[in-house]
C-alpha cells in the first residue's frame, strides 16, 4: 500500500515541500543581502509564509485534535511574533545608522530622526541613549576615566607650546 493513496496526502505533501522551499529562500535571503532592512525582510516575509505552509501541510497530514491545537499555537506565535521581531530590529538598526540610505527610495523617519536629536541636544543627551537617561550622562565611553585621552595624537585642539 503506498503512502500517497489519496488527494489530501498529495496537497500535504506538496505543502511541505513549498513552505520547507520558503525557508530555504528566507535562510539564503538572509546571507546574501546587503544591509539590515534586506536581511530582516528577508528573514520575516518568507519564513513565516514557510512555517505557516509546513503547518498547514502537517495540520492536513497529522490526525488528532491534540496535534492539531499544537500546530495551530505554532502559526499564531509565529504570526505575533515576527512582526514584532521585524519592527524592533529595523527600528534599532535605523536609530543606530546601520542602514543604508542609498537603497531607501522613501525615508519617512529622517524628518522625525532630526526632530529627536534635536531634542536630545536640547536635553543634553547624546548618542543612542534610553529615553529616561538623566540629562548629561552618557552611556558611551561609561569604563574610560575622565581625564583619560584614547586618542591624544588625534587632538586637534592647540597645546600652548611651541
Amino acid at each position: 500500500m503506498n503512502d500517497f493513496d489519496s488527494v489530501p496526502d498529495w496537497i500535504a505533501a506538496a505543502l511541505l515541500f513549498v513552505g520547507a522551499f520558503l525557508c530555504l529562500t528566507a535562510g539564503l535571503g538572509v546571507l546574501r543581502f546587503p544591509d539590515v532592512l534586506s536581511r530582516m525582510h528577508a528573514g520575516t516575509k518568507p519564513q513565516v509564509m514557510g512555517v505557516l505552509l509546513i503547518v498547514i501541510g502537517g495540520a492536513i497530514r497529522l490526525t488528532g485534535l491534540s496535534a492539531t491545537w499544537m500546530l495551530l499555537l505554532v502559526a499564531a506565535f509565529q504570526l505575533i511574533t515576527a512582526p514584532v521581531n521585524a519592527h524592533m530590529v529595523s527600528r534599532i538598526a535605523y536609530r543606530r545608522r546601520h542602514v543604508r540610505r542609498d537603497l531607501l527610495l522613501v525615508d519617512e523617519l529622517v524628518d522625525a530622526q532630526r526632530g529627536a536629536e534635536l531634542r536630545a541636544g536640547e536635553e543634553g543627551m547624546t548618542g543612542d541613549e534610553p529615553a529616561d537617561a538623566p540629562a548629561g550622562t552618557s552611556t558611551a565611553g561609561a569604563d574610560e576615566q575622565p581625564g583619560d585621552d584614547p586618542h591624544p595624537d588625534d587632538d586637534p585642539r592647540p597645546t600652548g607650546t611651541g
